[in-house]
């Protein structure tokens, strides 16, 4: 965990750190047996292809929990996720290096608040997943 961020230092365009992951097709499985979501266009190539993919897809529900980690994992213990949205606009694959990233587009001194857009890049550098949060963060 990192140190705590302070609402006092932030800055519309400040850039959250970074958060790379690796997927593979048993993180998708693990997931699957987790989160209850079984539909075999997750795992099963075959039947991926039957239905007219190219091979099996991350779950979008992984993907969303993937850029609210970007967040969460900044925004230190008294940091508080107010609200979280995203929005699927393709598809990421297991084997790909996908890449969260998050800056601050605006800033709620009375409130204590900053709204952050945060993005899922692929490797080819296009962005699959968009999202937006809301943190509370202390004062100094």
């Amino acid at each position: 965990m990192s140190k705590q961020p302070f609402i006092n230092d932030m800055t519309v365009g400040f850039k959250l750190p970074v958060l790379v992951k690796h997927p593979t097709p048993r993180q998708l499985v693990q997931y699957a047996g987790a989160s209850g979501d079984f539909y075999e266009i997750h795992y099963d190539k075959d039947f991926a292809v039957a239905q007219g993919l190219q091979g099996v897809i991350i779950h979008g529900a992984l993907k969303s929990a993937w850029i609210a980690q970007v967040v969460t994992d900044w925004m230190g213990a008294a940091g508080l996720l107010r609200s979280f949205s995203v929005r699927y606009r393709d598809m990421d694959v297991p084997g790909d290096t996908l890449t969260c990233t998050a800056k601050v587009v605006e800033k709620d001194d009375a409130a204590g608040t900053i709204r952050c857009e945060i993005d899922l890049v692929n490797s080819e550098g296009k962005v699959t997943t968009t999202g937006e949060a809301l943190v509370e963060l202390p004062a100094r």
